[in-house]
């Protein structure tokens, strides 16, 4: 299996997956939680539980793709690794990386944005194991399966009881899912996801993340990972004590043709002083 034979499958699966999660008038079928003595407490519309109760609610139905697909299935061992989810074919052995990612719309074109993973640690030592279940550079592909919602107006107050007779009642706090899947380069944008973090952002057009069309989407894997595996956030670069070399794509364009420009003029130098160099490399101590 190939990373386009996988994305092609997860996109024609993932179409199904909106009717897993709503009401046919399009709410979420999950109202709350229920304790022991029959009691229901509102979900919070907060981001972070509604992606992990999503993603619960999805995980039978990825089973069943890797079953039909023949691809095992493991789950992300500790919180915060990755991916969240690891599909292997068991044909080939070839590892593919899906990360659940959602995000809530913001207008009818726009969404408030994804975090696509840290450009630090697994991604720039992509031999590593730390923060990954498999090192980064054995997946032949690393995908997000997208959520988009819309927030309901008409939630139920959190601190109050509800029984089950009550539940017909209760409001959805979010509603009208849209399901993608997308390699994760096509749809990241050249800033990070807030403020200083170390995440990949996303792009926020709907179009963009549906179709997966961000800006590297032309430029292609390759120009992605270079930008992201040399990009320095403020204080990333305050730390070691040197100027940012780029902070968006106009900027990483100018700092990669300075270098290269550099690299032209003193070739013949670099060449011969190349072949002057010791076989082996120096040990660092």
């Amino acid at each position: 299996m190939t990373s386009d034979q996988f994305l092609k499958a997860l996109q024609t699966h993932a179409a199904s997956f909106a009717k897993a999660v709503a009401t046919n008038e399009g709410e979420w079928i999950i109202k709350g939680f229920i304790d022991v003595y029959r009691r229901i407490y509102t979900i919070s519309v907060d981001t972070k539980i509604v992606s992990k109760v999503l993603e619960l609610l999805l995980f039978p139905m990825f089973v069943e793709f890797g079953m039909k697909h023949g691809l095992k299935i493991e789950l992300c061992p500790q919180q915060n690794f990755y991916p969240d989810l690891t599909f292997t074919h068991e044909a080939s052995g070839r590892k593919f990386a899906v990360d659940i990612k959602s995000t809530y719309r913001t207008s009818a074109t726009e969404v408030n944005g994804m975090t696509l993973g840290a450009f630090t640690g697994y991604f720039r030592n992509r031999d590593s194991n730390k923060n990954t279940l498999y090192p980064y550079g054995q997946y032949a592909g690393h995908f997000v399966l997208g959520v988009i919602y819309s927030k309901c107006d008409d939630v139920a107050d959190e601190r109050k009881q509800f029984t089950l007779d009550d539940l017909p009642k209760i409001p959805s706090v979010i509603r009208d899912f849209q399901f993608f899947a997308q390699p994760k380069f096509r749809i990241a944008s050249f800033r990070p996801g807030s403020g200083n973090t170390k995440n990949i952002g996303s792009v926020t057009l709907i179009d963009e993340l549906v179709n997966g069309t961000g800006p590297f989407a032309k430029l292609g894997e390759e120009v992605y990972d270079d930008y992201w595996m040399f990009y320095l956030t403020r204080d990333m670069a305050q730390a070691l004590n040197v100027a940012r070399p780029y902070t968006n794509l106009k900027s990483y364009v100018e700092y990669k043709k300075r270098g290269i420009d550099v690299l032209r003029a003193h070739e013949k130098q670099i060449a011969k002083l190349a072949e002057q160099e010791p076989a082996k490399e120096e040990e660092s101590e």
